[in-house]
């Protein structure tokens, strides 16, 4: 290859990569721009995400939540701002990686691609309202069970919640059933690939079943209502996922014999 070739294949990869820093910077400044106002409003971002631990002690108990380190609130309101920021600004992420790979895409795979763009927040959103309103309500109802009251002979014992450990588990919860909500956008994808089909996902029905609880068991902390909670949608979505692949497939049959009998 020439001195001139090597330089002319240069040029595209140097503007590839300068598109890059320029997709990554606008990413980063709206990550850093909604930090730093979750941040200031750490402590009402807060007061929200307590608000299934609330519900499950009743609104007439006034929750107290504790931290044993000088520093952990504070780091909990930079968790709290981080967590607000990757997912106030995903929107925006997720359309500037879009707009790094669009070019390269042909017309009709940038349209097939644009509603898994539009699915991916709205289905996050989905699992993180199951783990607000349903699973981390019913989690802290079974902790609060456990709860011992005083009697003759007998040691209270009684829930006092870190506040680093109840968010790291709301937090934690929320991200969990939040990716795995992305089930069927990452199916639906691998099939219109062709790398995935209706009966080799049924075949593995089975493996899927198992692998769903082990993964709600790591995933989840170690109470039965968290690991049902997960694992129950998990499947429904799994079937959901084999009846878009059906749908696929069908549609490139249709496709494949409109072109033959053209």
């Amino acid at each position: 290859m020439t001195e001139e070739n090597l330089d002319d294949s240069a040029a595209p990869l140097v503007e590839h990569l300068i598109e890059l820093r320029q997709r990554l910077i606008r990413a980063m400044i709206a990550v850093s721009v909604v930090f730093v106002i979750a941040f200031i409003f750490a402590d009402q971002i807060f007061q929200i995400l307590v608000i299934p631990y609330e519900r499950a002690a009743g609104e007439d108990q006034n929750l107290t939540l504790i931290f044993t380190a000088p520093q952990e609130y504070f780091f909990a309101q930079l968790k709290i701002a981080l967590f607000t920021a990757l997912f106030v600004a995903f929107p925006v992420i997720a359309s500037q990686i879009y707009k790094f790979m669009a070019p390269g895409l042909y017309k009709n795979e940038r349209q097939a691609f644009a509603p898994f763009l539009v699915a991916t927040p709205i289905l996050f959103l989905m699992g993180a309202m199951l783990v607000f309103f349903v699973v981390m309500p019913l989690a802290m109802t079974f902790f609060l069970s456990m709860q011992v009251d005083s009697g003759e002979g007998r040691a209270t014992i009684e829930l006092l919640p870190k506040v680093s450990e109840y968010l790291g588990l709301i937090m934690t919860l929320i991200f969990a059933f939040g990716l795995v909500f992305q089930m069927p956008v990452v199916i639906t994808l691998l099939a219109r690939a062709g790398l995935v089909s209706e009966k080799g996902l049924k075949d593995k029905r089975k493996y899927a079943v198992v692998l769903t609880f082990v993964a709600a068991a790591v995933l989840t902390p170690p109470d039965p209502i968290s690991q049902l909670g997960l694992a129950v949608p998990s499947l429904l979505l799994y079937e959901l996922s084999i009846f878009a692949t059906r749908l696929i497939e069908q549609k490139r049959q249709e496709q494949e014999a409109a072109e033959q009998s053209a």
